[in-house]
Parts: structure tokens; C-alpha cells; sequence
């Protein structure tokens, strides 16, 4: 598949598990949230607005997508908010639009519009590797099934790793009505273990090509 595709796989509500790794601690923190994803074609206000705001013209575009999310972290204080939303567009470098350039309207690492690259790997995972002034980072996404969604990340900074980050992802309304199918329907936050026992897959494909 190409990175478009992707994008349209990942459209719909998932909740996120994530664990942090804060290497330069050596402790682990837990969070979770609740993320929306929809796919945006490439004539879109919001991807020509993010084109024209990184000086690209809008027709190298082939689309990409809005993200908004609402989540908490265990270290968090009073005051924090993880609550956001962003734009990607992808500028495909190659004709089967398996890797480009990626805009986004905030970054990962720094809340700050930003330029990285994309592309897809053998195993069909999306990698995004993208530059900031002090660090940069590596996100990768893929699928292990349709409904469930896995993500690892790492930043770098001053010359070594800094943080580490697994999410599993999945589709909230996949679990609900398998729960309901089960008559597990007052499983308000379901566990990784219920929902192996109670999603059934949508559809197969392979991420390998074949």
C-alpha cells in the first residue's frame, strides 16, 4: 500500500494505550487517549492551507489527514492539558507514493509546524522521520489487524535517546460492538485481554505485499 491508504486504514475513533520510556530517568510512565483520524483528499482547505504555509504548492499534494486527541499522562500535574489536534499532507517523492515529504501543522516532539519525511517499509509500516532545531524523531505505524493499530517512537536529543514510546491503538467502535456481541456491552474500558477475546477481524490483508 501507499501512505494515502494507510491514512484511510487509520481513519475512525481508537483509544491509545501508551507506555513512555524517559531513558535519562530510567522510569517508564503509562497514558492514554482517545484519538479521531479523518482522511482529507488533496483538494481540502486544510491541506492547501498547510501547503501554502510551508511554501509548497498545494498541487504536489495527494492528500492526508486531520488528527485531533484528548488523553492524560501518569506523571501529569494539575495543569496539563493533552488535548490537540493537527494536520498531515503528504508529498509523495516517487510514483507508487510509498515515501515523500510529510507536513504537518505540529510536531511530535515540538509543538511547532514541521517538515519530515515518510515512507513505507517492507512490512508495510509507516516510518516518519522528521528534524527539529534541538532533536529529532522516528515514529513507526503499523497494523496488526484492522482494528488494532501498534506505534513505537523515539526522540533524540543533545547527542543520545531521551525517550522511548510503545501505543497500542484500537478502534473504539469495532470493541463496542463486539462487546455488544457477546453481551459484555458494561465493559465501559475494556482491557487488551477482553478485546482479544471479543474482536473479530473485519477483513484480512497482508502487509507484506503477497
Amino acid at each position: 500500500m501507499d501512505a494515502m491508504e494507510f491514512f484511510q486504514l487509520s481513519t475512525g475513533r481508537w483509544r491509545s494505550q501508551r507506555t513512555t520510556h524517559h531513558l535519562a530517568f530510567k522510569r517508564s510512565e503509562k497514558g492514554e487517549s482517545e484519538i479521531q483520524i479523518e482522511t482529507l483528499s488533496a483538494d481540502d482547505p486544510k491541506i492547501i492551507e498547510i501547503c501554502h504555509l510551508h511554501e509548497f504548492g498545494p498541487s504536489l499534494a495527494v492528500g492526508g489527514a486531520f488528527v485531533s486527541w484528548q488523553g492524560s499522562m501518569g506523571w501529569d500535574r494539575e495543569e496539563e492539558n493533552h488535548t490537540g489536534s493537527t494536520v498531515f499532507a503528504l508529498l509523495p517523492d516517487t510514483a507508487d507514493g510509498r515515501e515523500g515529504t510529510l507536513l504537518r501543522e505540529r510536531g511530535y516532539a515540538e509543538i511547532v509546524p514541521v517538515a519530515g519525511h515518510y515512507h513505507m517499509d517492507e512490512e508495510d509500516g509507516l516510518v516518519l522521520t522528521t528534524e527539529y532545531e534541538t532533536m529529532s524523531s522516528i515514529e513507526r505505524f503499523w497494523f496488526a489487524s484492522p482494528s488494532l493499530r501498534m506505534r513505537t517512537s523515539t526522540v533524540k536529543r543533545f547527542g543520545g535517546f531521551s525517550t522511548a514510546t510503545f501505543c497500542t491503538e484500537f478502534r473504539i467502535a469495532d470493541v463496542l460492538e463486539a462487546a455488544s456481541n457477546a453481551d459484555v456491552a458494561s465493559l465501559s474500558n475494556p482491557t487488551p485481554e477482553q478485546i482479544q477475546k471479543t474482536v473479530e477481524p473485519t477483513k484480512s490483508f497482508s502487509f507484506f505485499g503477497w
